[in-house]
Formats: C-alpha cells, sequence, structure tokens
C-alpha cells in the first residue's frame, strides 16, 4: 500500500467503506500517482518533487476521500445495517453451524447406534468416535467463531462499541441457553427425536451452568475485541 495514502485509508474505513472497496480504491490510486510520478520526473524533477506535484494532481485528501464516501454502495453493511449485521447475522450464522452439528449427531445415531434410546453418554470408538466428534466441535466452536468474526469486522471498519458489544452479548446469550436433547422416548415430536431448546433449566445447577457457559463464551469472545479497543485507545494518545 502506498504510504501517501495511509491516512486517507484510515479516514475511509472510518466513513464506513468496506475494506474491498478501499484496497481496490488505494491501488488505482497508487497506480495513478506512479504515472504522474513518472510523468513529473520526465518533465525534470527531482523524485521528491515530482511525487509532491503528482499527489497535488491527484487532489486533496477530502477530494479522494470524497468521491468514496458520498457512495452508499461502497459501504459495507455493517455500517449500513448495524441493527441486522450484529443481530440477524450471528444467529443465522449459529443456526446454519448447529443445524450441520445436529445432522451429524443424527446420521451418527442411525448409523452407528441405532438400537440406543440416545447417543449421548455412549462411548464412541474409532470412526463412530471420530464421527461425533467432528458435530461436537462444530456445535461447540460456533460461537467462538461468529464472535470472533464480528470482532474482525469491528476492527477492520473501526467500528464504534455499541453494535459489536449487543451483537457479542446476543451471541454469548444464545449460545450459553442452547441445549440439544436426543432420546427417541423422551423427545417423540422433535426432528428425528432430536430438539434443540433455549432454556437455562429448572434446576438451580442447570441454571448457574448455563449462566456460566454464557459467562465463558462472553469473555473469550469480548476478550480480543476489549485489548483492540485498549490498542486503539493507547495509538491515538501516543
Amino acid at each position: 500500500m502506498a504510504k501517501p495514502f495511509d491516512d486517507l485509508q484510515e479516514r475511509l474505513l472510518r466513513a464506513g467503506i468496506a475494506p474491498r472497496h478501499v484496497k481496490r480504491y488505494l491501488v488505482e490510486l497508487a497506480d495513478h500517482l506512479a504515472d504522474l510520478t513518472a510523468e513529473e520526473e520526465h518533465a525534470g524533477h527531482c523524485h521528491a518533487e515530482a511525487e509532491s506535484s503528482a499527489l497535488a494532481r491527484l487532489g486533496s485528501m477530502d477530494d479522494l476521500a470524497n468521491a468514496m464516501t458520498g457512495q452508499r454502495q461502497f459501504k459495507a453493511w455493517c455500517v449500513r445495517a448495524p441493527w441486522a449485521f450484529f443481530s440477524l447475522g450471528p444467529l443465522l450464522y449459529l443456526a446454519g453451524a448447529w443445524m450441520a452439528a445436529i445432522f451429524i449427531l443424527w446420521s451418527g445415531w442411525q448409523i452407528f447406534m441405532p438400537g440406543v434410546d440416545t447417543p449421548f453418554g455412549v462411548r464412541e470408538f474409532g470412526l463412530a468416535g471420530l464421527y461425533f466428534q467432528l458435530g461436537r466441535a462444530i456445535y461447540f466452536t460456533a460461537p467462538l467463531l461468529v464472535g470472533w468474526g464480528m470482532v474482525l469486522i469491528a476492527a477492520r471498519q473501526r467500528l464504534g462499541a455499541l453494535w459489536p458489544a449487543v451483537g457479542l452479548l446476543l451471541n454469548a446469550w444464545v449460545s450459553g441457553m442452547a441445549h440439544i436433547h436426543a432420546s427417541r422416548m423422551g423427545v417423540p415430536g422433535g426432528l428425528g427425536h432430536i430438539s434443540l431448546s433455549f432454556a437455562p433449566g429448572t434446576s438451580p445447577g442447570d441454571v448457574t451452568d448455563s449462566l456460566v457457559h454464557v459467562l465463558v463464551i462472553l469473555t473469550l469472545t469480548a476478550l480480543p475485541y476489549f485489548l483492540w479497543k485498549v490498542q486503539q485507545a493507547h495509538t491515538i494518545s501516543a
């Protein structure tokens, strides 16, 4: 990335321009600057003078920034509709990941242990063990990946704390309260005798476990965001 445009890059990101559009725009500006600099050098100027003249010919930083910020189609969706991006988006990603995990649980149950009432509590070995572990990995890592994804997007787009915090809280709460039930006798009306509930439970122990799960997910996903905000504040103050 051309150094003369570092400030412009930061300005565009803070204005809500999507990173892919910022990158393409700065590459185009860098190419144009190189051509103008070469013209100035051919006219007899030294490199420093040629580059300075070329930058002046490109236009002011305000003009270059306004060329992008004035066009809504270049704005990132997390800026256009943050309420949807940080609420509906994470829920849709979680739903997709959990449906994949539930399918693995259901299909493994039918293939490897069709005679048992529930696949939970049964020790699996060999291929069955690997198959069920894949489903568990998808189920338990999905909230972390969704949370870290929101943090990465918020950091790349230089967003404020409000909507990312809402998204992280919602992700942690829904994930911590989610429970899968699988039983041929206990879940007769479920999808293949499997259901997904979002209740903390009835006993104090179940409620405590759910709240701890929420806190763990929130801590693991919010910590990188908190560290980024601290580093950002330190950079600005320096």
